[in-house]
This record gives structure tokens, C-alpha cells and sequence, in this order.
């Protein structure tokens, strides 16, 4: 009876039945409205006081992303030796998404503008490879599930690092953060306990709701970014073709909703972007700051997703940095 699964699987009961009227990520967000305010009608301000220009932000914006991301994997994210220890491959895909960011910030790295090593004072030096020993002694403590787990993550951290830094500027920004925050997404629903977006993967329909919302502006992204509008599709085999997939990506969500399947998820983003590549390949011309637009919303969705308000006011800055004539013309036709 006292027995510690009993008490713990009680204990989680008891926050699954919370976590089924009150999703934490929706209440984090709309107490976070003020400041997604203060980002909204101060972002001009903001960027140039950090001299944040067109022609960069969307590097500042990526890096500052994926550090935020690397930060939420180590602290919030893991195996906490809890549910499905036997089964559970949330060791394997924290590594995989720790190598991924942690190559990003190598690949980048001289964009943050970190004094070099040898330059430094001898207390500057210490203080580096504190932090050094730090950031590997988190990275190895976010998997105690066994042995070998610490190791995984600090060598898919070092690796990463290593690897980012040899890549170099090969490395692409926004369709780089893409992916990452795609990986995450999957994550949430793959393990949903572990980073305490619902419990027992019992989600709610806004769980649903935001995942489908932030799937759609990923893959809205990808098209708009990958895809040059050739204008080749006849007008009337067009009207067609986007009903039936239409249809078949309602029906995809509602299979999504009803069996919360990663693979069903997978799929259904799959299709998304047939439907927004076919529109894009369809139109003569498209505005030249729609691929940006949708990152916006990406980030803002994501930052929502993932309760870290920081990427939703990203998101928010790099809304206001786009002209705001025809907002809703832009993107309507992607759907």
C-alpha cells in the first residue's frame, strides 16, 4: 500500500486530473499577455538599442532559440525514473535533440561575440571552464535512469559542440530552429509526463489544438522557404486537387485527435505541407516576407507550447519588424 510506485503513480493521478481541466501551458500564456504588450508596441525600440536590423534578426532570433531550447532540455525535460522505464525512448531523443542544438550553438558560436579564451584574465578563465564543468554536469544529470545515460548526453552534447564548430556557417538558421522545434513537438506528444505537457498522455483539446496549430506553421514555413511559386497548375485542376487535400488533412486531424498517435502526427504534418507546397508552386508570385511571417508565428506557437514566453516574445519581435500592409492576404492563400 505504501509502497513508492503506488505513491507516486498516485501523486501523478492526482496532477493528471489538475492537468485535464487546466493545461499549465494555456494559463502561462495568457498570464503572459502584458509582456507579449510591452514586445509588441516596444520591439522598434528594442532592436535599435541592440542594433537588431532586417538583415539580421533572423540569426539573433534562431540562436537565442535554440539556447533557450538547449536550456529547456536539460532543466525540463528527462527521464525521471517514473513511467516506462522498461519502454520509454526518451533518453535516445533527448541525446538526439541535445546533439542537434548543442551543433547549432558550435556552428554559430562567433555570432555571440564571447571574448576568446586566451584573451582573458586568469579569473575569466576560471570562471569559463566553471561554466564549462556546469553545463556538463546538467547535461549529465538530466538522464539518471542508468548508467550509461549521463554519458549519452554529455557526449551528444560535446559532439555536437565539436561538430557545430568544424560545419561552421553551413549551418542554416531558420530552417535549422525548424526542425529543432519540430523534434520538440514530437517530443511532447511521444512523452508528454516527462516535460509536464499533460500527464499520462492524456491531453486536452487544447493540447490537440496547439499542436496542430504549431504543425501547420512549421510546415507553412518549410514551403514558403523551400518552394519558388512557378505558377504551373491549371486554375480548375488546382481548385480540386486543394479541396481533396483539404479534406483528407481535416480527416487527418481528426484521427489525430481521437488516437494522439506521434505517427499519425507525423503524417498529418507530412500532408500540411503538400497542401501549403502545392499552393505556394501554384501562385504566380508570393509576398516576399511570408516565409518570415510564418516563422513568426512558428516561434509565437512554440513559445506557447513549450511555456517558455521568452520564444513567444521572439516571435512577437519578429512580427513587428515585417511591413504590416495585407497581413491576412498573405496567408490565406496557403490554406
Amino acid at each position: 500500500m505504501f509502497g513508492d510506485t503506488v505513491i507516486v503513480q498516485s501523486a501523478i493521478s492526482a496532477f493528471n486530473n489538475v492537468a485535464l481541466v487546466a493545461p499549465g501551458f494555456l494559463w502561462s500564456a495568457i498570464l503572459s499577455v502584458p509582456l507579449f504588450l510591452i514586445v509588441y508596441y516596444c520591439g522598434d525600440a528594442f532592436m535599435q538599442r541592440f542594433g537588431w536590423t532586417s538583415g539580421n534578426i533572423n540569426r539573433r532570433v534562431s540562436i537565442i532559440t535554440v539556447l533557450l531550447i538547449l536550456g529547456w532540455l536539460l532543466l525540463f525535460g528527462g527521464n525521471y525514473a517514473v513511467l516506462r522505464d522498461n519502454l520509454t525512448v526518451l533518453p535516445f531523443a533527448m541525446a538526439g535533440m541535445l546533439f542537434l542544438a548543442a551543433m547549432f550553438i558550435g556552428a554559430w558560436y562567433k555570432e555571440l561575440k564571447i571574448p576568446q579564451y586566451r584573451n582573458l584574465s586568469r579569473w575569466g578563465k576560471f570562471c569559463v571552464v566553471i561554466a564549462w564543468v556546469i553545463l556538463f554536469a546538467v547535461a549529465g544529470l538530466s538522464d539518471m535512469h542508468a548508467w550509461w545515460g549521463p554519458i549519452m548526453q554529455i557526449s551528444a552534447l560535446g559532439i555536437g559542440i565539436v561538430l557545430g564548430r568544424m560545419i561552421g556557417a553551413k549551418v542554416r538558421d531558420v530552417p535549422f530552429v525548424l526542425v529543432l522545434m519540430f523534434g520538440v513537438a514530437v517530443l511532447l506528444l511521444m512523452q508528454p509526463e516527462f516535460f509536464r505537457f499533460g500527464q499520462l498522455g492524456a491531453l486536452t483539446p487544447f493540447h490537440l489544438l496547439a499542436l496542430v496549430l504549431m504543425s501547420m506553421a512549421v510546415m507553412a514555413t518549410f514551403a514558403v522557404r523551400m518552394v519558388r511559386p512557378r505558377g504551373r497548375i491549371r486554375h480548375s485542376v488546382y481548385v480540386k486537387l486543394k479541396w481533396l487535400l483539404r479534406l483528407i488533412s481535416v480527416l487527418c486531424m481528426a484521427l489525430f485527435v481521437l488516437t494522439e498517435s506521434v505517427p499519425v502526427f507525423i503524417g498529418m504534418s507530412g500532408l500540411l505541407f503538400v497542401v501549403f507546397v502545392i499552393s505556394v508552386w501554384h501562385a504566380s508570385s508570393i509576398n516576399a516576407h511570408l516565409g518570415n511571417r510564418m516563422f513568426a508565428i512558428a516561434l509565437m506557437l512554440f513559445g506557447v507550447l513549450t511555456t517558455m514566453p521568452a520564444i513567444s516574445a521572439l516571435g512577437i519581435l519578429r512580427w513587428v519588424s515585417l511591413p504590416t500592409e495585407n497581413r491576412w492576404q498573405q496567408l490565406k492563400f496557403l490554406l
